[in-house]
C-alpha cells in the first residue's frame, strides 16, 4: 500500500488533479519514491510481492485520486509489457529507469486490445526499411496516458504486410514522434493523456516488446485488465465509506444495500487476484471480462449510495465533499478501454459460439 506521505500528498492535491495539469509531474517521482512500481515484479528483476499487491496499491491510490491510480496504472502496465518481453536488451534499456520513476511508461494498446476483440483494425502501420531488418512506422494513437515530460516511452501496436502485428516501444526523443497538448478532458486532467503522432519513425529490433502482436496481447491482457480493475476497486471503496459516514438522518435505509455492495466488492476483488494470481484468468478470459464488468457496476453502485446519503450537501459547491470529483471518476469506469460496451459484447460473442457449438 502506499505510505503516509503519498497518502496525504494525494488527499492534498485530488481535487488539482482531476482539475488541471499543474501538479501532474509530481505524481510519478512521488509513487516511485514510495516502491508502488515494483509491485509484482518478479525479485530477479527488482520486484517484490504479487500481482494482487500491484493491485492493492492502485487501488490503494484511487481511494484518493483516479488521476494519479490512472497514471500509476499505465506505467505499471508498461512495465508488465517490459517484464513479459522476450527482449532482453529492451528490458535492460527501460526496466531500471521505469522502476525509479524516472522515465514514465504509457500504455497505448487501447487500440490494439479493441484490435484484439476484432472492434477495429490498428492505427499504425509498419513498412520494411533499410537492409538491416528494421521498419518504418507511420500512423496515430489518439488516447495515451502518462505522456510525461521530458521522457517518456509508449506502447504501441504496429500492423505490418508481411506478418503478425508489432508491438514496440517507442521512446519520446525519437525522431518523427510527436505528443500533442494534454487532451481537454472533464476529469482526470492531471494525467498527462494526449495524442500520438508518428510520421516516418524509424525502429529496429531492439524497440520491439513482442514480434507477435496476436500471441503476446492474450498473454498481457490479465494483468491489463487486472492492474486496470484496482480504479474501480479503490473508487468503489471510497465511496461506500463515505456513504456509510453519511447515511444518518434518516437515511438508515441504506445501510442494507451499501454492505451488499461491500460484500460484492469483496467477493469480486478475491476472485480477482485468485485468478489472476493463479493464471487461471489467463486461460477464461471471458470470466476476467465479467469480473471487469461485476467491478464497474459496483462503482456506480457505490457512487449513487454517496450520492444518497450524502444528500442536498453533495451539491453545494461551498462543502468539504469529494463526490462531484467521484462522480467525474466514475463516469470514467465504463469507458476505459476495453468498455463495458466492448465488454459486453465479447460476452455475447461468447454466447453466440456456446449456442452455436450446442
Amino acid at each position: 500500500m502506499p505510505s503516509e506521505s503519498v497518502h496525504d500528498w494525494l488527499d492534498a492535491h485530488a481535487e488539482a488533479l482531476d482539475a488541471d495539469s499543474g501538479k501532474a509531474k509530481e505524481v510519478l517521482p512521488r509513487l516511485a519514491a514510495a516502491g508502488l512500481f515494483r509491485l509484482g515484479v518478479p525479485r530477479e528483476l527488482g520486484g517484490e510481492g504479487g500481482i494482487g499487491d500491484a493491485i492493492e496499491a492502485i487501488a490503494g491510490v484511487a481511494e484518493r485520486s483516479l488521476a494519479a491510480a490512472f497514471t500509476f496504472w499505465g506505467h505499471r502496465a508498461f512495465i508488465e509489457y517490459v517484464v513479459q518481453s522476450p527482449n532482453a536488451v529492451l528490458r535492460e534499456r527501460w526496466l531500471p529507469r521505469l522502476l525509479d520513476g524516472t522515465v514514465a511508461g504509457a500504455t497505448g494498446l487501447s487500440n490494439a486490445m479493441k484490435y484484439l476483440g476484432g472492434i477495429e483494425s490498428l492505427g499504425v502501420r509498419a513498412t520494411t526499411h533499410g537492409e538491416g531488418g528494421g521498419w518504418l512506422l507511420e500512423g496515430a494513437v489518439p488516447w495515451c496516458t502518462n505522456l510525461r515530460a521530458p521522457e517518456f516511452v509508449a506502447a504501441v501496436a504496429v500492423a505490418r504486410e508481411d506478418g503478425p502485428p508489432l508491438i514496440v516501444a517507442l521512446p519520446s526523443g525519437r525522431a518523427g514522434f510527436k505528443r500533442s497538448a494534454d487532451l481537454d478532458l472533464i476529469a482526470l486532467r492531471g494525467s498527462n493523456t494526449a495524442s500520438l503522432r508518428i510520421d516516418s519513425v524509424v525502429i529496429d529490433a531492439s524497440d520491439l516488446i513482442h514480434a507477435d502482436g496476436t500471441q503476446f496481447l492474450p498473454q498481457a491482457r490479465p494483468a491489463f485488465l487486472g492492474l486496470q480493475c484496482g480504479l474501480s476497486i479503490g473508487l468503489a471503496r471510497v465511496a461506500l465509506d463515505a456513504a456509510s459516514q453519511r447515511s444518518g438522518a434518516g437515511r438508515e435505509v441504506l445501510g442494507a444495500e451499501i454492505d451488499a455492495q461491500r460484500q460484492a466488492l469483496r467477493e469480486a476483488t478475491d476472485a480477482l487476484k485468485a485468478g489472476l494470481g493463479s493464471l487461471g484468468l489467463l486461460a477464461q478470459p471471458v470470466e476476467l471480462f465479467k469480473l471487469r464488468l461485476a467491478l464497474a457496476d459496483i462503482v456506480q453502485h457505490a457512487v449513487q449510495l454517496e450520492l444518497q446519503a450524502s444528500g442536498g450537501r453533495a451539491y453545494h459547491r461551498d462543502q468539504a465533499l469529494s463526490f462531484a470529483r467521484h462522480w467525474r471518476e466514475a463516469a470514467f469506469i465504463p469507458i476505459v478501454t476495453p468498455s463495458v460496451t466492448q465488454l459486453q459484447g465479447e460476452l455475447r460473442k461468447h454466447e453466440a459460439r456456446l449456442r452455436a457449438a450446442a
